[in-house]
């Protein structure tokens, strides 16, 4: 049954100083009057500090902010309940949150300075896998546990690194699993075969990862997907005509793109406004974002496929109810996938904090690197498995929005909600 994807126990304020710091105390004393926070030293401390930055400001603030609900609900609930267990003595969680203004640069540099001067425990990465790839390298040097949430690339997780983890399932692995339910969509005759696909992708290390998911698949596929276009963008494009031209030049039935919310607004505004109309349209994981309804209207999204990490729908018992009531009574408003994974990557080191007794940074990587605990992301479970280079690793779920405002799961058919369209029938002709 779909509730028995996700099952468990749940984990059972914000104050902004200055303009880019925003600390979760939690009701606990500051870092620096215990004198005991963070270190090695063997010591149980006064309190746990975790440090952590995302993009509050800039061209990511958006997603940022998402992010921040889901690390601060993971240390009210921690708090709620006494703090984390360390060898017979809770200790409460403060987050030591600064904003990085989406700036790779600043990233790095305050990463270092929470880890050096401050002195933090443990570290939940920030958001956006050019951010989290640079910032990763800080955490690796000075060998102190960075779990994320915000960088799905396998270039972050291929180097060898033995302190870094991440919540998120390869992107390589959201494009296959696309491409599999359109080819569910051909077998039954609704889509043409040959397919011809454009493929445009961000020029980052994670829209690589999106189109070598689609390429191996249509290598693999005996001719029946073609690649027409295969174009990259860089990040932050305000005229994405040229691309979108090319597109429509080929006459191509599945436009594919990789492009993170801000880019996926513009470019889509373009699209319409040009009165293109593919048989499928996805953005990678865009797409069901309220942003993007206000943005661009419900006409605008309709049909929109997307491929993401989590999905409210996945069940309504165990974690995943517990989850969305608690996000709901806090923000008033349903959780989104970026909410989830965040959630769940601090929640992560919270239980292998718990389960080493320590805030020692060895014990806890070593934790993290053997956990096995129950999730809210797909499949009930979250590890950190050495052969993906501490990646999780998990199903994707597809989801396609549709008029009446929902956006159904609808693959894999074990968890589908309802069923999707295609060809795109908001097309003519």
């Amino acid at each position: 049954m779909k509730s028995d994807l996700l099952r468990g126990r749940a984990w059972r304020a914000v104050a902004v100083f200055a303009a880019s710091a925003v600390v979760v105390a939690g009701c606990a004393p500051s870092q620096s009057n215990t004198g005991t926070s963070g270190g090695d030293t063997g010591k149980v401390p006064d309190t746990i500090v975790v440090g952590s930055t995302l993009p509050l400001t800039g061209s990511e603030s958006k997603t940022g902010g998402r992010y921040k609900q889901g690390y601060e609900l993971a240390v009210d609930e921690v708090n709620a309940a006494g703090g984390i267990d360390l060898g017979g003595k809770k200790v409460k969680v403060e987050l030591k949150l600064l904003d990085d203004t989406s700036d790779q640069a600043k990233a790095v540099n305050l990463a270092q300075r929470l880890i050096t001067s401050d002195n933090v425990n443990a570290f939940l990465g920030t958001y956006s896998t050019s951010l989290v790839e640079a910032q990763s390298t800080v955490a690796e040097q000075n060998q102190i546990p960075y779990v994320n949430g915000g960088g799905a690339a396998t270039s972050i997780y291929s180097k060898g690194y033995k302190w870094v983890f991440g919540t998120l399932a390869t992107v390589e692995n959201l494009a296959t699993t696309e491409m599999q339910w359109i080819d569910q969509q051909q077998k039954a005759g609704t889509l043409p075969k040959p397919a011809k696909i454009a493929i445009v992708w961000e020029n980052t290390s994670h829209g690589k990862d999106f189109r070598k998911g689609i390429q191996d698949f249509a290598q693999a596929s005996s001719g029946n997907f073609q690649v027409s276009v295969d174009e990259s963008f860089a990040l932050d494009g305000k005229d994405f005509s040229a691309v979108l031209n090319k597109v429509k030049a080929a006459n191509v039935d599945l436009f594919m793109v990789d492009a993170h919310l801000p880019d996926f607004i513009t470019m889509h505004r373009q699209y319409l406004s040009s009165g293109m109309c593919n048989k499928v349209e996805t953005y990678g994981a865009r797409g069901t974002e309220a942003d993007a309804r206000k943005a661009l209207g419900q006409e605008g999204v309709n049909y929109i496929l997307s491929a993401v990490w989590w999905n409210k729908q996945l069940g309504n018992s165990g974690l995943n109810k517990t989850f969305v009531e608690s996000f709901k009574k806090k923000y008033g408003t349903d959780p989104e996938w970026y909410q989830a994974v965040s959630y769940e990557a601090a929640r992560a080191l919270f239980t292998a904090m718990g389960n080493a007794k320590s805030v020692d940074k060895t014990k806890v990587r070593d934790a993290l690197s053997s956990l096995e605990m129950d999730s809210i992301l797909p499949g009930g479970k979250l590890s950190f498995p050495a052969a993906k280079g501490g990646q999780a690793d998990y199903p994707f779920v597809v989801q396609q929005n549709l008029p009446d405002g929902t956006s159904p799961i609808i693959f894999p058919e074990d968890v589908a909600t309802g069923k999707g369209a295609a060809p795109n029938p908001d097309c003519k002709g």
